[in-house]
């Protein structure tokens, strides 16, 4: 039987503060809230003067490639006329391909791409560091891609850039990780707030996407920050919503009949899940495809020669580019009701995704947003469009469901579906427009994840090694106490018990994989017997003893202090043993409880995390 366990004494504590104070002497104090939410303040009026500028940038590159103007006015809701260099309009996207290739290789090759990966593996595995210098190039390379043709978005490239402010002022200041990640979440939650006129749907692309760990010190800098970039944004865009839409545009009366415009609500949700799926999955092919191609620059340029044609072949046939840049004035025009053919829409629906593919593929600068705003609405509209050519009698509105469409293709292929409901209804200021949005956007997520696990954004750090988390766990584990996860199986021994002796000690009490050492009645180390230990003593240490063997790295905890504190206290004082004592005094004075371990808070979290799907 094992001897009777000894008191530790409280002297037990502090055994490890030297290496605590040696650990906390490495990092940054941490700032404290009112000084986060400062910085977050003015990072945001920074990342709101930057869309500002970038906005400018790209009308002035649109403007003189296109239109041969030097103009800074450029109005994305409305479509560009007809080029004045003709067939040689073509060459416009080459030429932006040649500009763009030359920044990205020669300043930084971050900004190559739609943005948000490169945020999001900083975040995971950087620490929060993006390089300054990232800022100023993406914005050039994306002005230069939006501005040339290229079919992407603007909002990738302000998140960009929006992080990279709020990580370079983050590296400017003493402190700590987890506090430059989150001026990074608010820079990039500013970013696409500005740009879109969106503060709650910047708030909640934080939350959904970038934010590992969501609570009062992480949301209130990143809502400033958003809320200080909107405002300085309405300045010079205004107040009004992105897009203007008819009033009452889905209203669902209260009759039965409703209930069957939900249904084909649900069936988009259907059919924008599988083109979400289609959309991410297409992206990579393409990269894949154009990688074949040798040398950056011949790369690009073959592929925006392609982005080329297909809007010069538009304009003849249709009248208008269509899917170039942002592609917003062919948004407004559905949801306007002035592009009602579903042949037509399903046809713009296809070479969007063929002209985005290709752009980022072939390695423009650029977001994915917006295209999936645009795929959202053709499709959306497209689908309307069929199902009231054929029952004329259900009067569905084509707006509506282009706008439905909109968030379902957004939240199904980002797998932000709290963003996108909430940013749609703020671009467009419809509240009748929520619900069918709510159903068609889970749907959408859930088909896509049938078809592609990964999203859009994780897809490509899982290629590259670097996996991101499905989802945020509030881990119920880490609110529990000492007492819930201790370990029990521990003997306490005395420092001059031989090895051998306790060898024979734990076969009778069932194996026995934890001592607590003492001397004099007092706490002089922990040690763990595992089947290495019992190689390496063997049987020609068998005389050692357990005073000899044992470690002093440990500390000790009440069985009520939470597991979270526990952790907490053993990063501090790099210990990877603690000892549980009860929570007041009892008859057997500092009593031993149990033992905690790093292993064990391993196993435990894992255990944990699998009370949640997926």
């Amino acid at each position: 039987m094992a001897p009777p366990r000894k008191e530790p004494a409280p002297e037990a504590e502090h055994e490890s503060l030297s290496t605590a104070k040696a650990v906390a002497e490495q990092e940054p104090p941490l700032l404290g809230l009112w000084t986060m939410c400062g910085l977050a303040l003015a990072m945001g009026i920074v990342t709101g003067a930057g869309a500002v500028l970038f906005r400018a940038l790209i009308g002035l590159i649109h403007n003189v490639l296109f239109l041969g103007e030097f103009s800074f006015a450029y109005e994305a809701n409305l479509f560009t006329p007809p080029s004045p260099w003709g067939i040689w309009v073509i060459a416009v996207p080459v030429i932006g391909s040649v500009l763009v290739t030359f920044v990205v290789n020669t300043f930084a090759p971050e900004a190559k791409g739609h943005g948000v990966p490169e945020v999001m593996d900083a975040i995971y595995y950087k620490g929060g560091v993006i390089r300054p210098v990232v800022a100023v190039a993406k914005s050039v390379a994306s002005a230069l891609s939006i501005g040339s043709g290229a079919a992407v978005g603007r909002e990738g490239p302000i998140i960009q850039i929006g992080s990279a402010l709020g990580s370079t002022l983050g590296q400017l200041l003493p402190m700590r990780a987890a506090q430059r990640i989150v001026l990074v979440a608010a820079g990039a939650g500013a970013g696409i707030a500005a740009t879109f006129n969106t503060p709650i749907g910047g708030v909640m692309f934080a939350v959904e996407l970038l934010l590992p760990e969501v609570s009062v010190d992480t949301f209130l800098p990143v809502a400033l920050g958003t809320g200080s970039a909107t405002f300085f944004g309405q300045l010079f865009f205004g107040p009004q919503p992105a897009f203007t839409v008819p009033m009452d545009l889905a209203s669902l009366p209260n009759e039965p009949r409703s209930a069957l415009t939900l249904l084909l609500y649900a069936v988009l949700g259907v059919l924008t899940g599988v083109a979400a799926a289609l959309f991410v999955r297409g992206l990579h092919w393409a990269e894949d495809l154009f990688n074949h191609i040798p040398g950056s620059y011949l790369r690009h340029a073959t592929g925006m020669l392609l982005v080329g044609t297909l809007l010069y072949l538009l304009l003849i046939n249709a009248g208008h580019y269509f899917v170039g840049g942002v592609g917003y004035a062919t948004i407004q025009a559905i949801l306007a009701d002035n592009l009602t053919g579903a042949g037509f829409l399903l046809l713009l629906f296809a070479c969007k995704l063929l002209a985005t593919s290709v752009s980022l593929g072939s390695g423009a600068s650029g977001g994915i947003f917006s295209p999936s705003l645009f795929m959202g609405a053709t499709l959306g509209a497209g689908f309307a469009a069929a199902v009231d050519a054929l029952l004329p009698g259900l009067g569905l509105s084509i707006p509506a469901f282009a706008m439905v469409g909109m968030g379902a293709m957004v939240g199904g292929g980002t797998g932000a579906a709290m963003t996108a409901v909430t940013m749609i209804f703020e671009m467009t200021r419809d509240y009748n427009i929520v619900l069918p949005m709510i159903i068609a956007v889970a749907i959408s997520l859930g088909v896509r994840r049938i078809l592609s696990l990964p999203n859009i954004y994780t897809i490509k750090l899982r290629r590259r090694g670097h996996p991101i988390p499905r989802a945020l766990h509030a881990n119920l584990f880490l609110v529990r106490s000492a007492r819930d996860i201790m370990l029990q199986d521990f003997a306490i021994l005395d420092a001059s018990t031989t090895f051998a002796s306790f060898l024979q000690m734990s076969e009778s009490a069932g194996g026995l994989r934890h001592v607590i050492v003492t001397r004099d009645a007092r706490i002089i180390g922990v040690l763990r017997i595992n089947t290495d230990m019992r190689r390496a003593v063997g049987a020609a240490g068998a005389d050692v003893t357990l005073g000899e063997l044992a470690s002093s790295d440990f500390t000790v905890v009440r069985e009520d202090l939470a597991v979270f504190d526990v952790i907490t206290r053993m990063r501090r004082r790099n210990t990877p043993t603690v000892l549980v004592i009860p929570r007041a005094q009892s008859s057997e004075p500092n009593k031993v409880l149990g033992v905690i371990t790093k292993e064990h808070i391993a196993d435990s979290v894992a255990s944990s995390v699998g009370l949640y799907p997926g």
